[in-house]
């Protein structure tokens, strides 16, 4: 059984699986092409990623590619919690520009399903946090493209202090939604 919760943003849902506990521990089935499907959910995932980060306060994203190279995800974390992000960036759709975040957490075993036209990112909440995550197309440098995370006009609301987050220069440097490529023609 997987339980389905809409964030309030077109296609932005919160996933939990049905988890099985007993004396040895846990199973879960955390993918099931079948079960998204019976949903109305048809996304063909071509790729898995994997990070770690060592330290709480370490903040990811936001990101996206451009078309042709668009990506769906689907995020989970396997151990830790963080709290993540999607912004659309979908010019025309009513919610361009809102935002939505969820905490994610191992031991809760939600996930998050990003649609395309989403710039996406998270912050470590806890040490040690690993985070997986699937994606509709292959990683294209050359369609890779970052929001910065403390844009104004977007105004996410962090759940801790930004000022000492740990950042790559990729993500400072990141441009104001004002100044970036957004999607158009993309439902």
């Amino acid at each position: 059984m997987l339980e389905i919760r809409s964030l309030g943003l077109d296609g932005v849902l919160e996933l939990t699986p049905r988890r099985f506990d007993d004396e040895r521990g846990f199973f879960v089935e955390t993918y099931s092409a079948a079960a998204l499907a019976a949903k109305g959910i048809d996304i063909t995932f071509v790729q898995d990623n994997h990070s770690y980060s060592a330290n709480a306060g370490t903040l990811r994203g936001l990101h996206y590619q451009l078309p042709p190279r668009v990506q769906a995800k689907l995020v989970r974390v396997v151990r830790g919690c963080v709290f993540d992000v999607v912004v659309d960036l979908r010019k025309g759709s009513p919610t361009f520009a809102k935002w939505r975040g969820i905490e994610l957490c191992a031991e809760r075993g939600n996930q998050l399903l990003v649609p395309m036209g989403f710039a996406h990112g998270f912050v470590t909440l806890e040490p040690d946090t690993e985070v997986l995550y699937k994606v509709s197309d292959f990683y294209a440098p050359d369609h890779d493209r970052a929001i910065r995370f403390n844009d104004p006009d977007i105004g996410i609301e962090w759940p801790m202090d930004t000022g000492g987050l740990q950042l790559s220069a990729k993500d400072r440097n990141a441009p104001f939604l004002a100044a970036a490529a957004v999607f158009e023609g993309i439902d």
